[in-house]
């Protein structure tokens, strides 16, 4: 026995790695190991950190949350009915596999969060805790007695927060994870089944506060997070732990030292509900800009949530994803890129981007993102059961289809890694500036305000506006910080990144109602159908290779040679109209264009003609706005030689070497 107890102790996992810095804002990406892998079977701990975690850190995610590593009996239950709570599940390896994956990911800057359940626990008697005595009376156990004991939508065990031992065994679950296995934090599954007596069945929470403060409030449940998170924060300081409860309870997402609950994040439940009743009920047209924004801005003042367009439970068999819902069979046949995108193809990926984006610039504090739904992952998730055959086809990542260049699956991703990416570079979802200066329900377009960044959505399936005019806070010069209609995403490119949109002053100064949709500046834009466009203002001592590199677009380039980059750069895009000596001649300017070599130069005025054509009207000279049909659009900008964009400038080519060790239920 000495022996073994030896061999275990030199076979311990040694951590080498520290938590990593806790991130301004967390951009999760919600995993389940097993079902991980692209073949149909259960994958492991270091399989899927040696194969999924480099993928996350590509896409430029900052945390990991894991499901169903507590042992359960059921596969198929997500892991949400748990029978050992201080076991790693064994389906998938055993502890130190998985401490070898947590320190894979602090080794590439990623925070790993667990799932936990401590709302309930599996009804199992052989293999679960249901029908243990703890000693403090003969018919004591860890849940509560009789009905108020038993979840009956959930078959499982509640547990009686009233109880000692119950404390005692939960708050030391708690502390077992953080520091045996060095997690950096929680979810709290199902919570507002601990919240009240009713468990929260059949009832529709509409905001008044006894809803929330009565009778059925579970006081004991109340008390025992308050304990719990206390707890992890003194443990662990810098440790994130986030709410899921559906009742929107006041005051979850508060310090405890303020009177709170103590969670650092709830999660925005309303938002996802509210894409999929769009997908499913509601034609483009009659979407209504308002409604959809009051969603997503819909949160208690000063309580932090994390965002989401979809999560696991958008994707379990019975429901559909929104790439599914977009594009339905199509995602069998239409997206290879050897063809043109179908009408349907087409309207999906840019909804899938505008979804998320819109999701994640407004929606919250943080964002979450279930795996393989950064691409547009096909289908649904069936775990194998009898009523499949036990069949593990549909249970798995096909990341076949996101690796292949061919395959339009890879312009979701690379957008996902876009928006990432502007988030680490502008901080934007940690910036307490929100504003929403424009609902236009005519137009289908919303603009508003998040840090830095300007935002422009426009969802009309087929007008596109030249010279709309976007209200904003500063003046100054602005570009294109990020633009889902980008080639590289699979888009028309029909934004200009070229483009300079200068501000002019709105209203009288000190007097806000006179200014442009409350806004004391603004400035004109091109915004193409089905499209969202983030903007940054220039700084004027940033060089024009920090411009460049501003734009996230050119994070899709090779990096090796900047200067080489802008110079092509420079050979390819119009002259910017800013630069215009107005001394010049009209011949002048058509000279000094270096897009015009590519066009005859027999005669002038038959160039200058083909030349007005193709190229994007300057924006901040537009009076007023413009309706132009997509497709019009589309076909200039493809037959004219002198607009390209920076994927015609250098070849496309991926760089996954980004990963380094860091500077319901």
């Amino acid at each position: 026995m000495l022996e073994n107890l030896l061999l275990q102790q030199l076979n311990r996992y040694h951590f080498k790695y520290p938590h990593p810095p806790k991130p301004r804002a967390p951009r999760i990406y919600e995993a389940h190991v097993g079902m991980s892998s692209s073949e149909p079977r259960v994958n492991s701990y270091r399989e899927f950190a040696d194969d999924v975690l480099p993928r996350i850190k590509a896409n430029n995610y900052n945390t990991v949350q894991l499901m169903a590593i507590m042992e359960h009996s059921y596969y198929g239950s997500f892991g949400y009915h748990v029978t050992n709570f201080f076991a790693v599940s064994s389906r998938y390896g055993n502890p130190e596999d998985l401490k070898y994956l947590i320190d894979k990911a602090h080794s590439l800057g990623l925070q790993v969060l667990v799932d936990v359940v401590h709302s309930h626990a599996s009804n199992n008697v052989t293999d679960g805790l249901n029908g243990f005595d703890i000693g403090q009376g003969s018919q004591e156990s860890y849940f509560h007695a009789g009905e108020r004991g038993y979840h009956k939508l959930w078959d499982s065990r509640l547990f009686n927060y009233a109880n000692w031992e119950v404390l005692r065994f939960l708050l030391s679950n708690l502390r077992w994870w953080l520091e045996e296995y060095n997690f950096d934090g929680f979810r709290f599954d199902g919570i507002t089944s601990m919240l009240y007596v009713h468990h929260g069945i059949n009832m529709g929470f509409t905001g008044n506060y006894n809803e929330y403060f009565s009778e059925a409030t579970d006081v004991d449940a109340v008390v025992y997070l308050m304990l719990a998170n206390n707890l992890i924060h003194k443990i662990f300081p810098d440790a994130t732990v986030i709410a899921e409860d559906v009742s929107g309870m006041p005051g979850l997402g508060r310090p405890v030292s303020e009177g709170g609950i103590g969670f650092d994040y709830r999660l925005a439940m309303a938002i996802p509900d509210k894409w999929i009743d769009y997908l499913k009920n509601k034609n483009d047209e009659d979407w209504s800009m308002k409604e959809v924004t009051s969603s997503l801005t819909n949160r208690r003042y000063t309580e932090k949530c994390i965002a989401y367009a979809e999560s696991h439970d958008q994707s379990i068999v019975g429901d559909k994803t929104i790439a599914f819902l977009l594009m339905d069979k199509e995602m069998y046949s239409g997206m290879s890129c050897l063809t043109d995108a179908s009408p349907v193809v087409d309207r999906g990926i840019a909804l899938h981007k505008m979804i998320h984006f819109f999701t994640m610039a407004l929606g919250g504090e943080g964002y979450l993102n279930f795996m393989g739904n950064e691409f547009g992952h096909p289908e649904w998730i069936d775990f194998p059961r009898e009523g499949n055959n036990w069949s593990y086809d549909k249970c798995r990542r096909q990341w076949n289809l996101v690796d292949s260049e061919h395959l339009r699956y890879k312009f979701m991703n690379a957008f996902d890694r876009a928006m990432n990416s502007l988030d680490e570079k502008f901080s934007f979802l940690a910036s307490g500036k929100q504003i929403v200066s424009s609902m236009d329900d005519e137009n289908k377009v919303v603009v508003f305000e998040r840090g830095d960044l300007v935002f422009v959505f426009n969802f009309h399936p087929n007008n596109t506006y030249e010279g709309y005019k976007v209200g904003c806070d500063l003046p100054g010069k602005y570009r294109v910080a990020l633009d889902s209609d980008a080639w590289e995403f699979g888009g028309h490119g029909r934004a200009g990144h070229d483009v300079d949109h200068f501000t002019s002053p709105e209203g009288i100064p000190g007097v806000p109602e006179t200014n442009f949709n409350g806004r004391p500046n603004s400035f004109k834009v091109l915004s193409p159908a089905r499209t969202c466009v983030a903007y940054y203002r220039v700084d004027e001592r940033m060089s024009e290779t920090e411009v460049y590199q501003t734009d996230i677009s050119s994070e899709l380039l090779p990096t090796a040679n900047i200067e080489e980059s802008d110079e092509k750069l420079k050979d390819s895009l119009s002259t910017n109209i800013s630069n215009v000596d107005e001394r010049m001649s009209e011949t002048e300017v058509y000279q000094t264009d270096i897009s015009s070599e590519l066009l005859p130069t027999a005669s002038i005025e038959e160039s200058d003609e083909k030349l007005k054509d193709s190229l994007s009207t300057n924006i901040s000279n537009i009076g007023q706005t413009v309706v132009v049909s997509v497709e019009d659009r589309d076909k200039e900008l493809k037959d004219s030689p002198s607009v390209s964009t920076i994927s015609d400038v250098v070849p496309h080519e991926w760089d996954d070497s980004d990963a380094n060790v860091w500077g319901e239920d």
